[in-house]
């Protein structure tokens, strides 16, 4: 039960603080335009550019999975997180920016995600190859995204940008680094008993 409770606010909180780091970042809301041409302005951008991409709120459904343990509780939890985080978000965005919303379309696309995401990341616990690919999915996964949609919706590169893609770039070949690691070493152990 704690982590189904614990899916659902963490959902609830990626999505509602996305809304409104992404509100803060935009000169064009209410909650953003006294930040604009701040460094808090800036800071926000770069944030947004994170929490607002596939790859986190992939992370998001793949932790619940791994904090579940099991494949089923796993995917339970993903779902639920996405569901949450969806939900929570297109609500800010209607306090904050009185915006329409794509709810029920985001929430058909996150049940089947987050159900897959949360056995990957339960499966992340495995030894041997099902780990590691497990472990491999959200370095890989937001790697990919930096290649097809890297940050940022304008053509010219801000600075913003480019740190968001520096974090992103460095965040995955770290989680990349540590699966490989993980999974020589649990190879090793398994060798030597």
């Amino acid at each position: 039960m704690k982590i189904i409770l614990g899916s659902l606010a963490a959902g609830a909180g990626l999505g509602a603080a996305t809304s409104l780091v992404n509100a803060l970042s935009s000169p064009y809301a209410e909650l953003g335009a006294p930040l604009t041409g701040t460094v808090w302005a800036s800071a926000a951008k770069v944030l947004s550019l994170l929490m607002d991409a596939g790859w986190s709120w992939a992370a998001l459904a793949v932790a619940m999975g791994w904090l579940a343990r099991t494949r089923a509780l796993g995917a339970l939890a993903g779902a639920l997180a996405l569901i949450a985080a969806t939900g929570a978000y297109y609500v800010t965005d209607a306090l904050v920016w009185g915006a329409g919303t794509e709810m029920i379309r985001w929430w058909v696309v996150g049940l089947p995600f987050g159900l897959v995401l949360g056995a990957v990341g339960a499966a992340i616990r495995r030894p041997g190859l099902t780990g590691l690919l497990a472990a491999l999915t959200v370095p890989v996964g937001a790697a990919v995204q930096m290649v097809v949609l890297p940050p940022g919706p304008h053509l010219t590169v801000t600075s913003a940008m480019v740190l968001a893609e520096v974090i992103v770039w460095t965040a995955s070949a770290l989680g990349a680094g540590w699966a490989v690691r993980r999974f020589w070493a649990t190879k090793r152990a398994g060798t030597a008993g």
